[in-house]
């Protein structure tokens, strides 16, 4: 998988180019459905990542990439259910967190906010 070219608003990977957030999912790219999130969005100022959403779990390690500037939050219920599950969670502005899947993608799935 190769990552390139992000900026505000737009990721390419491999040959395609996503302006919405993604889901990476044990090498398979999908949409990031928020819907089910959307509910706790006046409580952040911003539609947040919930326990609610088809998180993929199925890892040993999930990278949340929270956006240009970092403003995506991450609700606690996430954090507690990565540590329950015993998955090493990374939350980091997405330009770092794809730092880390350039370099650890093996076994690691991903969330990547593209905008804030």
């Amino acid at each position: 998988m190769h990552f390139d070219n992000f900026s505000f608003g737009s990721l390419r990977i491999d040959d395609s180019t996503y302006e919405h957030d993604v889901v990476i999912d044990r090498g398979e790219i999908r949409d990031r459905k928020k819907k089910p999130s959307k509910k706790f969005r006046d409580d952040f100022g911003h539609t947040p990542l919930s326990i609610a959403e088809d998180i993929p779990w199925k890892c040993h390690q999930l990278v949340i990439g929270t956006g240009a500037f970092g403003r995506l939050p991450v609700m606690e219920d996430v954090k507690r259910e990565a540590k329950c599950r015993q998955v090493k969670l990374r939350i980091l502005p997405t330009i770092k967190a794809i730092e880390v899947l350039r370099r650890e993608l093996k076994d690691t799935n991903a969330i990547l906010h593209v905008t804030c």
